[in-house]
């Protein structure tokens, strides 16, 4: 029974991390008609996908370089003569030891933070706002210009929120799993799930459109 339902746990996580990875907002985009020369082009309607989890596993790559800094100092300090810099480097490696709680909370936090980081120096509100306006396109019922830009800005702060909520729990699911099963044998590594779905999602798209480009080319 315990395989079992470690069976079905791990496939609940995969399912949870392909909604994860695949979600996305699609925002409505419409493009007014253009004149060009002699030529009048028709409106287009169209959308602005943003995704669930913009940074991806950058976050969790950010968050266990950081944790692995108090170990180090531990190793560094750890020869000291002064004893409160020796206590100090006792504490470091009680208080950040990867099976404690604090490390865990310091990880889900880490992780939660990095995501918000990251994402906005990738995702430019004002400088998406200022393509659109330019390429003559606009979000229904919204004005082009500052009020696009805040508008995008509170879409991805709620959805960067849900990402990286999302994103965190992942992360440390193996200490979720030694909490409820008080053991370590069962452990379901969230981040190496992440990144193993996360590929074999790429590759099918890649084999898709392979295989569509293929079939195009036969007429």
């Amino acid at each position: 029974m315990t395989a079992i339902g470690f069976l079905a746990a791990v496939i609940a996580v995969i399912a949870f991390i392909v909604i994860l990875n695949e979600g996305a907002r699609n925002i409505p985009v419409s493009y007014a008609k253009r004149t060009r020369g002699d030529r009048v082009y028709a409106g287009v309607d169209t959308h602005l996908p943003i995704r669930v989890i913009t940074a991806g596993v950058i976050p969790i790559i950010f968050a266990l370089a950081f944790l692995s800094i108090p170990g180090l100092l531990s190793q560094v300090l750890n020869n000291a003569t002064t004893p409160w810099v020796a206590g100090l480097a006792r504490n470091l490696s009680e208080w950040f030891s990867p099976n404690g709680w604090i490390y865990a909370v310091s990880y889900f936090v880490l992780v939660v933070g990095f995501t918000y980081f990251y994402t906005s120096v990738i995702f430019n509100p004002k400088e998406i706002a200022e393509n659109l306006q330019k390429q003559g396109g606009f979000i229904p019922g919204i004005r082009p210009g500052n009020q696009t830009m805040s508008y995008l800005q509170r879409v991805i702060n709620r959805i960067t929120l849900a990402g990286a909520t999302g994103l965190a729990i992942v992360a440390v699911l193996p200490f979720i799993g030694q909490f409820l099963t008080n053991s370590q044998t069962f452990t379901i590594g969230g981040t190496s799930l992440l990144i193993v779905v996360s590929v074999a999602l790429e590759t099918l798209k890649q084999l898709e459109a392979q295989a569509i480009t293929t079939s195009y080319e036969q007429y």
